[in-house]
């Protein structure tokens, strides 16, 4: 999708500092924390929602990716946010999913 800001991100259009990345996925900080850690996990391939994946190697990479960094960041108390659907929050229509940490997360995404 061309005028997907996660897929211009995950492709290296836009400079971003990755805290992590493989094959199949990118983790960066999110630009407008709900926690003092806001990280966003966002496969490189272009999918709408979690309502739409259907391949279950993605699946499984997004959540290997969850556990390297949280891992990497010594991070062991955090919760994790998906959002499916404008009513539900998401906002930019690419799959991620939000790893908050570190406590404040009085609007969570």
């Amino acid at each position: 999708m061309t005028d997907c800001i996660f897929c211009k991100i995950a492709n290296g259009e836009i400079p971003t500092d990755f805290v992590y990345e493989n094959e199949n996925v990118v983790v960066f900080r999110d630009i407008a924390p709900k926690a003092p850690t806001h990280l966003l996990v966002v496969p490189k391939t272009h999918v709408v929602s979690l309502g739409e994946l259907e391949d279950e190697k993605i699946a499984l990479e997004l959540f290997r990716a969850i556990k390297e960094v949280t891992k990497k960041l010594n991070i062991t108390d955090f919760r994790t946010v998906a959002n499916t659907g404008a009513g539900a929050g998401q906002e930019v229509f690419h799959l991620h999913i939000h790893i908050l940490a570190n406590k404040k997360l009085g609007d969570i995404c």
